[in-house]
């Protein structure tokens, strides 16, 4: 697939992946909207929340996902970053009993230890993606779901990273990759997963309202979830 550089439109000043993050901690919860992400983990049907005794939040960042688990009622949750400063925001939220500074791809935790893993807003920061399917696919438990929450390739393929505002309100971007829908499945067959469940999220009344400049993006998918289940045996 072609490099984001390929569709980029608008030219941000473009940070290394952990750089990105670092510098983005202190105003990530207040850029990132729960529409793009816990609004879809709150529409799939195929994880019955209450009933996983055990989740592992990959790529947890300040926690908000871990937060949001918490209240869905699942009761013990790991979360794995590579950024200390999120890391260090998510042990605040109070969501986890355990954090683990290392990076997805190679969490070092337990294998077959999680009825749930799931991983938010994520695999566009990755080069490959057969990495974090395996890793996650090791992770689970037999019967086990993944859950993979992403920003949708089409709006990268816009020419739309990414992105936020530094203090002086210079924007940013962090770097990005396109994975096409027949990525995720290439890599997920090849980690022994099977696709349970998949929707897509677009730019609605409510993304508009949030961020009126959108309205010319309508109906254009901005984010997708999928649910991977492990088998049996």
């Amino acid at each position: 697939m072609a490099e984001f550089s390929s569709f980029d439109t608008r030219h941000y000043p473009t940070l290394p992946v952990r750089d990105g993050y670092r510098e983005w901690a202190p105003r990530y919860e207040a850029t990132v909207l729960d529409l793009m992400d816990i609004r879809l983990l709150a529409s799939l049907s195929e994880v019955a929340w209450p009933h996983v005794d055990r989740a592992v939040d990959l790529a947890c960042g300040t926690g908000r996902i871990g937060r949001w688990l918490r209240a869905a009622g699942v009761p013990a949750i790991d979360g794995v970053d590579f950024t200390p400063e999120m890391l260090s925001r998510a042990e605040a939220c109070g969501a986890y009993d355990r954090l683990v500074l290392a990076d997805i791809r190679a969490s070092g935790l337990d294998a077959g230890a999680y009825a749930l893993v799931i991983a938010t807003l994520a695999n566009e920061r990755l080069a490959d993606l057969a990495p974090c399917y395996r890793e996650a696919a090791r992770l689970a438990e037999r019967g086990g779901r993944f859950v993979i929450v992403g920003y949708h390739p089409h709006f990268l393929m816009l020419g739309i990273p990414t992105h936020f505002d530094r203090p002086s309100g210079e924007a940013v971007a962090i770097e990005s990759h396109v994975h096409l829908m027949s990525d995720h499945v290439a890599a997920a067959h090849r980690a022994g997963l099977h696709l349970a469940e998949m929707i897509e999220g677009v730019v609605d009344n409510a993304w508009i309202a949030a961020k009126p400049g959108w309205a010319r993006y309508r109906h254009h998918p901005v984010s997708f979830a999928m649910v991977w289940a492990k088998p049996q045996r």
